[in-house]
């Protein structure tokens, strides 16, 4: 029996609200994450294609306009663009993130009709953390808040992640969504109950298991006394963005982060500390504001990784220059023992895509500069500490800490500046998705963000020390330098394309047998 369009409408909708309500910001009822599938798989299965293709699309809007609302505050707030254009792209950015449910929606649909339950709680999983990596990579990719990531403070849930990635929580997610539904939706026979029961309890009580034991076994290894370790201090200067560039303003903010710095020197001893994404509002090739930053790091003996705009002068007779949003390693000798320049770059927030075409989006650029790419290469060194430094949004793309890992980082630094969402649910999100990269390369990550949150986080999933959002905040502790490389690491990270080649192949194989049959 199809279902109406009122009432797959309905179901459409309560699924997008569902798991706001279970995402950081919206609630945080993590348990509704394992129903709030339901009701939009129960409709994909009850309408025909048409209805499938509506389906996805009510879903999406819903969930993607309550997910990225934060949009309309760093395009009409900092970004300088008026309501009737904030508004339309943060519409505009729900509708094509729709796409991706769309597509979801229709394989399923055949998979659900044409082939067996037991088959159906394994390629829908499969098919929805394939389009969850699609996303990842198209048009430079948008992985913003995947299902598994609203986990991130369920330690023993995460711990798979060093085997299949954060796409493994978000498949078992679906998969218990997909297997609820199966054993409600047809009356079948004891032998079709097992076949699907069966497996059901057999991959959750993996899970369970892996996740329990490898938690004891990396705790064992975290509190070991053999195990390199490196004390940190993070510094969140909570600059307002509203005057964070301007040049009256530099000064006093070198002074606030010096003291703020300062501060960690009386309780501790840290080796290494963290300034957030662009702490430095000015290019520090000889700028005058570096002498006291110079004199600070000698006095107190550490290397200061900190975020700061920088340039390269291309061609001089041509006035060609490149410029970089970089973190650069400040040693206690002066020097600059180090740089990274971001290589993931914001579309349209730090460099301008087909921007000879869009020149009316030139404001979103004009306070940070239009930069250039950058390139992963060594990580930056501070005695035993070789860091991977994840710039903002790069926390993202668990590939970028994956190819710190492979080239040698022991440790993943997360510098960001978080004050373009406001007090929205956005700087939770990105606290979330660091939390994954943490487990995936089991590396403890630190996190310095402008105006929140920053973060120890531990190899386990564990966040030890956690700032509020808006304030002044220094903390400094104690962080293990491992050396693992995980099995995600090594070929893991492919378990994401596999899904999306199984997926696709079982859903054209039961569109198939569906007009066959």
């Amino acid at each position: 029996m199809l279902l109406s369009r009122r009432s797959a409408f309905f179901f459409s909708v309560l699924t997008g609200l569902l798991l706001w309500v279970s995402f950081p910001g919206g609630g945080e009822v993590r348990p509704l994450l394992f129903v709030a599938l339901v009701p939009f798989l129960f409709t994909i299965s009850r309408v025909g294609w048409r209805g499938a293709v509506f389906s996805g699309l009510i879903c999406g809007l819903v969930h993607f306009t309550l997910l990225l609302y934060w949009i309309v505050i760093v395009l009409g707030r900092y970004g300088g663009l008026g309501w009737f254009i904030s508004w339309p792209a943060l519409f505009l950015l729900a509708l094509y993130m729709s796409l991706y449910f769309i597509l979801f929606a229709l394989p399923a649909r055949y998979i659900l009709l044409s082939f067996p339950a037991a088959a159906a709680l394994w390629l829908l999983p499969a098919l929805w953390v394939g389009i969850d990596w699609l996303r990842s990579v198209l048009f430079t990719g948008f992985p913003w808040m995947d299902l598994g990531y609203a986990l991130y403070q369920v330690p023993w849930l995460l711990q798979i992640a060093d085997l299949v990635g954060h796409h493994g929580v978000t498949f078992v997610i679906v998969f218990v969504n997909t297997g609820l539904l199966l054993l409600v939706m047809k009356r079948r026979t004891l032998p079709g109950y097992l076949l699907l029961l069966v497996p059901y309890l057999l991959l959750l009580g993996a899970v369970a298991m892996y996740g329990t034991a490898r938690y004891a076994e990396v705790q064992q290894t975290v509190m070991a006394g053999d195990v390199s370790r490196i004390t940190v201090g993070i510094v969140q200067g909570n600059i307002d963005q509203s005057v964070k560039w301007s040049p009256a303003q530099q000064q006093a903010t070198v002074t606030g982060y010096i003291a703020q710095t300062g501060s960690l020197f009386v309780s501790a001893r840290p080796s290494l500390v963290v300034w957030p994404e662009t702490a430095l509002p000015f290019y520090p090739p000889a700028n005058d504001h570096m002498q006291p930053l110079q004199e600070l790091v000698a006095a107190h003996d550490f290397a200061l990784l900190t975020g700061a705009p920088w340039y390269e002068i291309i061609d001089r007779e041509a006035r060609k220059v490149n410029f970089f949003n970089s973190a650069l390693l400040l040693q206690p000798d002066g020097s600059f023992g180090g740089k990274y320049y971001k290589s993931h770059l914001v579309p349209f927030g730090e460099y301008i895509p087909l921007k000879k075409y869009l020149p009316f989006l030139a404001p979103l650029v004009e306070a940070v500069g239009d930069f250039s790419f950058g390139t992963i290469e060594q990580p930056l060194s501070r005695r035993e500490a070789r860091v991977g430094v994840l710039i903002c949004f790069e926390s993202v793309f668990p590939e970028l800490s994956r190819q710190w890992v492979a080239a040698g980082a022991n440790v993943l630094v997360n510098l960001t500046n978080d004050a373009w969402y406001g007090k929205s649910s956005a700087p939770w999100h990105s606290l979330a998705m660091s939390v994954l990269r943490a487990v995936e390369t089991r590396r403890s990550l630190i996190r310095s963000a402008n105006t929140g949150i920053s973060a120890f986080v531990t190899p386990l999933g564990t966040i030890t020390h956690q700032s509020e959002l808006f304030v002044p905040w220094a903390a400094a502790a104690e962080v293990v330098l491992s050396e693992e490389l995980t099995i995600w690491a090594r070929y893991g990270y492919q378990f994401a394309p596999v899904c999306l080649l199984l997926g696709l192949f079982g859903g054209l194989a039961a569109g198939m047998r569906r007009r066959w049959l």
